[in-house]
């Protein structure tokens, strides 16, 4: 628990800022890379030795922060769980997801092995993943050869980014709605068929989840709250 006028500091490796900030209400989050030599560290901009000033600097408000846009499930049920990088809706183990979907008017019932919700900060990493193998196999089906730009979203783009992984046609399952944006005014909307291994979490900690068994439903859409990165 955090108070409102708090200065948190994420000493570690760029999961834990992204897996500390989904549990803030917008105070500004330090990521301090403690092995620079090891780690990139693309959301840790700062040695342990500049705590003392920068501290001092953000307290002050003479640091700049860097909005992140966070991704938002709501069940049925009243809970919550918001997501830095992304969301991943599916079963526990290896066995299909089943549920229906639906976005603004477009609606069916899928089989797959889940789906998973980026935000502007997750497009570079399991989204991106997913977008270059699907490109990857229609490219050998299709003899191309040819390269395809991936762009990533900024880190506060006023969407999300959805795609579902391995989607299995039949007689009771679809799979044209397979990728698309999410927005505030278009949520992307779940009904869940699994009756006792489905799940949601965020940013890929698999033991922090919400249960989403027959007949949960699920609204994915932005978060309220911004995460604030100093930089």
């Amino acid at each position: 628990m955090f108070a409102r006028d708090d200065i948190v500091v994420a000493l570690g490796q760029d999961g834990l800022v992204a897996n500390t900030m989904k549990y803030l209400e917008g105070q500004p989050l330090v990521g301090v890379n403690p092995e620079a030599s090891r780690w990139d560290g693309v959301l840790l901009p700062f040695a342990p030795s500049e705590l003392g000033s920068l501290i001092r600097d953000v307290a002050s408000d003479r640091r700049p922060t860097k909005d992140v846009t966070m991704a938002e499930a709501r069940l049925s049920d009243g809970q919550r769980l918001r997501a830095v990088n992304d969301l991943f809706v599916g079963p526990r183990s290896h066995t299909s997801a089943l549920y229906e979907i639906e976005l603004g008017e477009r609606h069916e019932s899928q089989s797959s092995s889940g789906l998973i919700v980026s935000t502007g900060l997750g497009s570079t990493a399991w989204l991106k993943s997913i977008v270059t193998g699907s490109w990857g196999i229609a490219d050998a089906l299709v003899g191309r050869t040819s390269k395809h730009a991936y762009r990533p979203q900024p880190w506060d783009a006023n969407r999300l980014t959805f795609a579902v992984r391995e989607p299995f046609p039949s007689r009771a399952s679809a799979a044209e709605l397979v990728y698309g944006h999410i927005t505030r005014e278009q949520p992307l909307k779940l009904r869940s068929r699994m009756p006792e291994s489905g799940v949601i979490f965020s940013d890929g900690i698999e033991s922090d989840y919400l249960r989403f068994t027959a007949g949960m439903e699920a609204t994915i859409t932005i978060a309220e709250t911004r995460g604030r990165l100093v930089v």
